[in-house]
């Protein structure tokens, strides 16, 4: 195992260190300051325009029903990690008093404040769907949730013998009084406070009382048809505990019993000083995660004031991060539902990812890439390639090596078992496991095990930069001589995620860049000087400089009266010297269209400022996750790339970007690029005050959105045409 210790204020070039006064150019127009936090939007309140994109899926009625749900509970994922991570962020700034504005000149109480404002109003709107639409929606196809009052003296009776055999033997009820102060609440564990009223029978009578539900317990529970035989019925936890709570107390009176949960900080923090073994050291963290610092408290909307302000003052929290909540409280566990019912009549239709005929199962991977660089659309293109590739790596006799990064793989890798089978058939493998990747660290820390137990070389990375590259390099002989080959992707190597996330992979065997990633590999698994790669760019080192010379270069062609365009999609766009890269290359008349998922702080349209530039966003069945720039004048127009344009992936990172070498491939990513533009199916614009309107379609726009186009023209019953 490796661990690499280095300090990154020593390791960033000049450049990088304040890239705003070394590689920032002038504004075309002397009046106008680019630096001016009117032109930047907030990085926070743009996540939460992101997050009700999402919701406003749960309301289209297009989707099939469960689909529907399905994107409501997944806003309520997307807002939990938001708490848990960027509010508990700004949290943390005002608790240590370093309030700073962000480029958008906002301070952090200031947007804490709008925040929870937008989510108070969003998560009304998300209830009001659940509670008018959907579970209305769904009973109709037979589908219910049954509350308490909707329980027939059948079904109340199986609900009592089930309290009584599931839920009683493993719930321990929690007094509350000097001996059994306040317990210590898991982050987002479902909760009920209570207020009693009686003595018990050591003669207590503090009147309050806390029942934790185990994780270990369904929070939903399906009924067993004998009891409700019509359809497919559900009875939540909650209701089941709320129904039979006097039976923890008995001789008492509950006089109130409401569900709350407590969302709480779970960013891990490590320091770079003294961290002998970074596995250690993050395994320790994340116990804490468990237990940090709350952030938000969620409770059932009839909770009156004496309890929830009990409840506040316990968890340090204002009423600001109060949210009552017109249903569960823990609604994202509603996610059990899909593997519970099987109904795909009410889920998007099943499709098969298509597989070009050089890389069908049974080809040599190392002889399709030999005759040309293989270039994979996934999900409407099957990743299962890239993992035959590893697989038959680890059995060619050929094979002498093996490097990878692995950032997120999925929970029974693939990946993981034939690299561990590649080390133990004597090839020399190095795997750089990312430990932080964030929510996945403690799976990580399994499979750096695994693969350590079969003879791998695990590198843990860079201290102070997380290895977020996507990277495949293997070395073979062939015909006596050593010869390179890589994958490298937009995306993780999780098989799972490729089947719901749009991401490019390249398998390619030029020597070029394959040279390049070895100098990479080199990079991060060993020590020494700064090693440049010749047509990667590469943070933390040259891909902020090499994009902003990317952008100058379209920039000059406009100055000089020739055409000029730039195209980039991303999940996110927040680093300020790239938006005044951007802002000045609008500015001297060079076209740019932009599709942001997610987070954008650029204002588009602003008059002077950002007049040519156009910012779209695709939400949809598909998670839009692929990075790629299109320069029209570089001797390479496009770059596929793993980061996004953040400040953390240019500088905190270590990320490529890589060029589309074969023309054949580059006019493919274009004529990709430009559905993506066209599409008005399932497209939002950004508008210059920071609001998206949803595009409708026009008169002759195709019938369906982008990712439908792509897939009818990429899945596999499209193949059998290529």
């Amino acid at each position: 195992m490796s661990n690499n210790q280095a300090n990154p204020a020593d390791m960033q070039e000049q450049e990088l260190s304040n890239p705003l006064e070394s590689i920032g150019c002038p504004a075309i127009a002397a009046d106008i300051d680019l630096n001016d936090s009117n032109y930047y939007l907030n990085r926070e309140l743009s996540y939460m325009q992101f997050n009700l994109r999402v919701l406003d899926q749960a309301r289209n009625k297009q989707h099939p029903l469960l689909e529907r749900l399905m994107f409501l509970l997944i806003f309520s994922s997307n807002l939990d990690e938001f708490y848990e991570i960027r509010v508990s962020g700004l949290k943390k700034q005002l608790g240590f008093g370093r309030q700073r504005p962000g480029p958008d000149g906002k301070y952090p109480q200031e947007v804490m404040s709008e925040v929870h404002q937008i989510v108070r109003q969003a998560l009304q709107e998300q209830y009001r769907i659940l509670n008018e639409e959907l579970l209305p929606a769904l009973a109709a196809t037979k589908i219910k949730f049954l509350y308490r009052h909707e329980w027939d003296e059948k079904l109340s009776s199986w609900t009592q013998e089930y309290f009584r055999n599931e839920v009683l033997p493993v719930i321990s009820p929690l007094g509350l009084d000097p001996a059994h102060p306040f317990p210590r609440l898991v982050n987002k564990s479902l909760n009920f406070i209570l207020s009693l009223e009686g003595k018990d029978a050591f003669g207590r009578d503090s009147g309050l009382a806390i029942v934790p539900a185990p994780r270990a317990l369904p929070r939903l529970i399906k009924v067993p048809s004998h009891i409700t035989p019509d359809g497919d019925n559900f009875i939540f936890l909650s209701s089941v505990i709320h129904e039979h709570v006097e039976e923890f107390f008995p001789g008492m009176k509950v006089k109130e019993c409401h569900q709350f949960r407590v969302t709480r900080n779970s960013d891990l923090e490590m320091s770079n000083v003294e961290v002998e073994d970074v596995a250690s050291a993050l395994q320790g963290e994340l116990h804490l995660r468990r237990f940090g610092a709350a952030a938000k408290l969620e409770v059932g909307a009839g909770c009156p004031a004496e309890l929830t302000d009990f409840l506040l003052e316990r968890f340090n929290l204002t009423e600001e991060e109060l949210f009552r909540l017109d249903g569960p409280v823990n609604l994202q566990r509603l996610m059990a539902l899909f593997s519970m019912i099987n109904r795909p009549d009410l889920r998007f239709p099943p499709f098969s990812p298509g597989t070009p005929t050089a890389l069908e199962e049974g080809s040599c991977i190392f002889t399709a890439v030999n005759r040309e660089d293989q270039l994979l659309l996934h999900p409407y293109q099957s990743f299962i390639p890239v993992i035959d590739w590893v697989r038959q790596a680890a059995r060619d006799p050929g094979v002498i090596s093996i490097k990878q990064t692995l950032y997120r793989t999925n929970e029974s890798s693939e990946l993981v078992e034939s690299l561990s089978e590649a080390a133990r058939n004597g090839k020399e493998v190095t795997v750089v496991i990312e430990l932080r990747a964030r929510f996945d660290e403690e799976e990580n820390i399994q499979f750096a095990s695994i693969l350590q137990e079969a003879g791998a070389v695990v590198v843990y990375g860079v201290m102070g930069y997380k290895t977020h590259a996507k990277m495949l390099l293997i070395v073979r002989r062939e015909n006596g001589r050593l010869k390179r080959y890589v994958h490298l992707g937009t995306g993780n190597y999780h098989r799972k995620n490729s089947l719901s996330y749009t991401d490019y992979s390249l398998m390619t065997c030029d020597e070029i860049l394959c040279s390049d990633v070895h100098k990479v590999f080199q990079q991060i698994t060993g020590m020494g000087k700064k090693i440049s790669p010749d047509l990667i760019l590469n943070a933390p080192f040259k891909l902020m400089k090499g994009l902003v010379q990317l952008i100058q270069q379209e920039k000059q062609f406009a100055l000089e009266g020739k055409p000029a365009r730039i195209i980039a999609k991303v999940n996110a766009l927040t680093d300020p010297v790239i938006i005044r890269e951007l802002y000045c290359a609008s500015q001297s008349g060079v076209k740019i269209d932009l599709i942001v998922r997610g987070i954008c702080c650029l204002k588009p349209g602003v008059p002077g400022v950002s007049e040519n530039i156009r910012v779209v966003s695709i939400i949809g069945r598909f998670l839009e996750h692929s990075r790629v720039f299109y320069f029209a004048n570089n001797t390479f127009t496009v770059y596929c790339s793993s980061a996004d344009l953040m400040e953390r992936n240019l500088q905190r990172r270590i990320e490529i970007a890589y060029p589309i070498l074969r023309k054949k491939w580059v006019n493919r990513i274009l004529e990709e690029l430009e559905l993506y533009l066209a599409d008005r199916q399932q497209s939002w614009e950004l508008m210059a005050d920071g609001a998206y309107k949803k595009l409708e379609p026009c008169i002759g726009d195709p019938a369906d959105g982008v990712q439908a186009i792509l897939l009818n023209s990429l899945s596999t019953h499209a193949m059998a045409s290529r």
